[in-house]
C-alpha cells in the first residue's frame, strides 16, 4: 500500500501555528520559495484536514520575476501578514538591498501579536533590518556570517549550525538548511512521525540537528572508504545497544584510530562518539512511539548506561523528556 493511500489523522493542538505566509518580492529566491511552498504548501490529503494554510504575500506592487525569469503571482499584499501564524523570508534579494519600510513594519506587528517568524539563508538580513533579532542567537549561508555580524552587532551570529531556533523567530543557514528548519518545524507543530513522513515524500533525511555544521570539506567519499564505512555503519546499526571503543572500531575498518577519526570525520560531519549518540536518541525515539518499554528497558536496548544518562541525552538533544515526548507524539497521532 502506498503511503498517499493512507490516510493519517492528526490533531494539532489549539496553539498550533497554521496559518503560514510566505514572502514574495522582486528578483525572489526560487529555491528557498520552493522550499517553503514544498514543506507547508503542497497538499497533504494524508494528514486529513489538519494540515497547514498557505499563501503567498508580496513584497512589491506590480510585476515581481524570481531568479529564473519566473513571473509571480501573489495571493495578496503585506496585509497578509496580519493573518499569518508563522512568515517566512524565503532569503532576499541582495544582501546591500534595503528592506522596506512597511515590511519592516509589518513583521513587527505580527512578531507583536504572537506571530513566528521564519528566515531563509539571506532573509535573515531582512529579519535583522526588524530589530527582533537583537541580543538573540542566529545565523546565514556562512559566505554572510560574518557581514551580518559587522552590520548587527548586537545579534549573536553563528557561523557553523544549519538552523538556530528560538521561540518565535528562527534562521536557517544556506538554502537546503531551510528544509531542515522547515521540518523541525513541523516536527514542533505535529509531531516526529508526521514530520518523517514530509521527509520521506522529499525524499530526504528526516532530521538533521541544528547544530551541526553547515560545510564538510569531502561530503563524498571515495569508492574504496565509502564502501568500509558503509560496512562499519551497518555494523553500528546493528550492534547500537553494545559499547563501542575507537580502538575495536578502526581495527574492523581496517585503519588506525587516528585515521578513521579523519574520515569518518570527512564522510559524516562528526566524530564517531557523536554518531553513535545521534544514532541512540533515533532508537530511542522510535521506541517511545512504537512500544510500551520503559525508559529503562528502552535505555537497556540502545545502549545508554541507564535511564538517567538516556534521559539527561534527550533532554541536552531534543529539549523535552522522553516521558513528555511519548505523550506528545501519541497526542498527535491519536
Amino acid at each position: 500500500m502506498s503511503e498517499n493511500s493512507v490516510k493519517m489523522t492528526i490533531s494539532p493542538s489549539p496553539l498550533t501555528p497554521r496559518r503560514v505566509v510566505v514572502l514574495a518580492y522582486d528578483g525572489l529566491c526560487t529555491f528557498e520559495f520552493g522550499v517553503a511552498v514544498e514543506i507547508f504548501g503542497l497538499p497533504r490529503p494524508e494528514f486529513g484536514d489538519n494540515w497547514y494554510q498557505f499563501a503567498v504575500a508580496a513584497v512589491d506592487s506590480g510585476e515581481m520575476r524570481a531568479t529564473g525569469g519566473i513571473r509571480i503571482m501573489a495571493d495578496g499584499g503585506l496585509d497578509l501578514l496580519a493573518q499569518a501564524d508563522t512568515i517566512i523570508i524565503p532569503g532576499w534579494r541582495g544582501i546591500d538591498s534595503p528592506v522596506p519600510t512597511a515590511l519592516i513594519d509589518a513583521l513587527r506587528q505580527a512578531y507583536a501579536r504572537g506571530c513566528r517568524i521564519i528566515s531563509i539563508c539571506s532573509g535573515v538580513f531582512v529579519l535583522a533590518a526588524t530589530g527582533l533579532l537583537a541580543g538573540m542567537k542566529a545565523t546565514t549561508h556562512w559566505r554572510y556570517t560574518r557581514i551580518l555580524q559587522q552590520r548587527f552587532a548586537d545579534i549573536t551570529v553563528l557561523n557553523d549550525v544549519l538552523y538556530v531556533a528560538g521561540q518565535r523567530v528562527m534562521t536557517s543557514a544556506g538554502s537546503a538548511a531551510g528544509i531542515d528548519l522547515c521540518l523541525h518545524v513541523v516536527r514542533e507543530d505535529y509531531g516526529l512521525e508526521i514530520a518523517n513522513s514530509v521527509a520521506r515524500r522529499l525524499v530526504i533525511q528526516p532530521h538533521r540537528d541544528g547544530s551541526q555544521a553547515q560545510t564538510v570539506p569531502r561530503p563524498v567519499a571515495s569508492a574504496r572508504e565509502s564502501q568500509t564505512l558503509g560496512q562499519l555503519f551497518d555494523y553500528l546499526h546493528q550492534h547500537l545497544a553494545q559499547r563501542h571503543s575507537l580502538e575495536v572500531l578502526a581495527q574492523r575498518a581496517g585503519m588506525s584510530p587516528r585515521t578513521l577519526l579523519r574520515r569518518f570525520a570527512l564522510a559524516t560531519g562528526t566524530t564517531p562518539a557523536r554518531w553513535i549518540l545521534r544514532e541512540r536518541l533515533r532508537c530511542v525515539q522510535a521506541h517511545l512511539m512504537h512500544s510500551q518499554h520503559s525508559i529503562e528497558t528502552i535505555a537497556e536496548l540502545t545502549g545508554f548506561a541507564s535511564a538517567s544518562v538516556l534521559r539527561q541525552h534527550f533532554r541536552q538533544h531534543f529539549a523535552l523528556s522522553p516521558t513528555q515526548f511519548r505523550k506528545e507524539n501519541r497526542r498527535v497521532n491519536q
